[in-house]
Order: C-alpha cells, then sequence, then structure tokens
C-alpha cells in the first residue's frame, strides 16, 4: 500500500514507512489490550492452555519463538534496510526480497525447479492483476479529470462544513465507504489524484494526510462484503470449530472501533505519525 501510494502523492516511500511504524505498533497494542480485557472479562474466549503445553520448558518455547521469527524479519530487514539505508529504491528493494526469499528457501532446502516455476506463475498474475486494475484505474481517473471531475469534487470536499476538519472527516467517510465494495488499490489510483493535493492546499502534512488514509484502509480487510480478512479467516478455519461467517463479522466490529480509536489518536497527536519521519531527516 505504501509503495503504490508514494509514487502517487510524490512522498518518499522510507519516510511512508518510517511514518507506519509507530501507529503500526499502537494498532498493535491496542489490540492485545482489548484481547488481554477479554480474556479476562470473559475467560471462556481464551481457554487455558492443557497441561502439556503448560510442561514445556520456558527455553524451549523461547527457541522455537526464535526459530519462527529469524526467517520473515530476514526478509523484512532485507527489503526495509535497503530502503531506509538508501541503497535501493523501492522496486530495488522488491529484487532484494526475491533474492533473500530464495536464500532462506535454499537454506531450509526446499528450493527447487518446480517451487520456482510455482512462484513465478503467482508473481506473474498476482503482478498482472494490479496492473490491470492500475490501468483501469488510471484510465478513469484521467478522463474523470479531464471532464472536470477532479473540479467539482474538489469544489464538493471544501464546501464541507467545519472547515479542512469538515474535508477531512468527509475523505475519511468516503474511503471507509468505499473500502467496504473496492479492493484497496483501485480506491487509491482514484482517490489519491483527487484528495493528496487537496489535503496539502488545506493545511495538512501530505505525510500525516497520507498515513490517515493508509491506517483507514486498514478497516477495509474488515468490512463486508469486500473484507479481505473474513473470508482468509473462515476460509482456514477447520470445520470443527463451526465457524461461520458472521462469528467471524461480529468477531471483527470491535477491531474496526480499535482502528477509528487509533485515528482519533493521530488526530488528536500528529507526532505518532511525524515524529520519526523527523528523525529519520534529520540524520
Amino acid at each position: 500500500m505504501l509503495v503504490i501510494y508514494g509514487p502517487m502523492a510524490q512522498i518518499s516511500v522510507g519516510k511512508l514507512f518510517m511514518g507506519a511504524f509507530i501507529p503500526g505498533f499502537m494498532l498493535s497494542g491496542l489490540y492485545i489490550i482489548y484481547i488481554v480485557i477479554l480474556s479476562i472479562v470473559k475467560p471462556s474466549v481464551a481457554p487455558v492452555p492443557s497441561q502439556e503445553e503448560l510442561a514445556i520448558p520456558l527455553g524451549t518455547k523461547l527457541f522455537a519463538l526464535v526459530k519462527g521469527l529469524v526467517p520473515p524479519m530476514f526478509i523484512i530487514l532485507a527489503v526495509l534496510g535497503s530502503i531506509f539505508f538508501g541503497v535501493a529504491t523501492p522496486t530495488e528493494a522488491a529484487a532484494v526480497g526475491c533474492v533473500a526469499s530464495t536464500l532462506l528457501a535454499a537454506a531450509y532446502g526446499r528450493f527447487n525447479l518446480e517451487l520456482l516455476k510455482s512462484a513465478s506463475r503467482d508473481t506473474l498474475r498476482i503482478g498482472a492483476m494490479a496492473m490491470a486494475v492500475g490501468l483501469g484505474a488510471t484510465m478513469f481517473t484521467a478522463v474523470f479529470l479531464r471532464l472536470g471531475g477532479g473540479e467539482a469534487v474538489s469544489s464538493l470536499l471544501t464546501a464541507a462544513p467545519g472547515g479542512k476538519w469538515g474535508f477531512f472527516a468527509l475523505t475519511m467517510f468516503i474511503i471507509f465507504i468505499l473500502g467496504m465494495f473496492i479492493d484497496w488499490i483501485g480506491i487509491l489510483f482514484v482517490m489519491i489524484p483527487l484528495v493528496s493535493p487537496i489535503g496539502e492546499a488545506v493545511g495538512f502534512d501530505p505525510l500525516w494526510f497520507a498515513m490517515m488514509i493508509c491506517i483507514n484502509l486498514q478497516m477495509s480487510f474488515l468490512t463486508p462484503p469486500f473484507a479481505y480478512a473474513i473470508f482468509y479467516l473462515k476460509g482456514m478455519a477447520p470445520p470443527e470449530w463451526g465457524m461461520e461467517t458472521g462469528h467471524i463479522i461480529r468477531g471483527v466490529i470491535p477491531f474496526v472501533i480499535i482502528i477509528l480509536i487509533g485515528m482519533a489518536l493521530c488526530v488528536a497527536i500528529p507526532d505518532i505519525i511525524l515524529w520519526l519521519p523527523h528523525q529519520m531527516i534529520k540524520f
């Protein structure tokens, strides 16, 4: 999302990643707090581990944790590290990630010709899908702007009561509603050329405004009918759990509310987003 957003709004992808760190940890912390409180209030949602699990030594658990975290951390550091330290552009960093993934597959003894062919096919299919969505959205946006739709949208948004905060609230609401029905890639391609220049013109920091949109779009993964996370969880839940889609929808509602709380905190304290990128600029 950030890699696509950056070039469209002419914002450094590295700054976007730095701006996403603290909000990401903040949302994770809010999720954890909610889960802990819910587990205390309603213990049945978080059953106590079995005696066999409790008997496993702490050292064994820590080793398993580290063993599970090192491979993905290696890939993350390879990609983000190459961007942050100016070694590679975001596009080149993707290639660095491919090399890191290949090295890990080889280290685990799983790299073979069939895996390479399968990964290449999946990459081609997903890349073609993203390019097709981007092409269609770009054509729509270009025609829309050429016919004067940009001025109409600008007039509508800037005429919202409440000044720039009215514009901000209306923009966030529109993106939230679109997230229920449209893929986030399409939303970025259609909305960013329209609202990003207006946001900067009315006085919002472009980096802060961009991150608020990206945080808002996290709800698009949870809000039906177009909700990736809900269908992913439904697909991976074992049949014996008896997990229906309705159960998952009810379960994600608190997390949507938590994201809204996170957005409110970022509005009240902009440095949640801006502090780390500003430190990056100093160095």
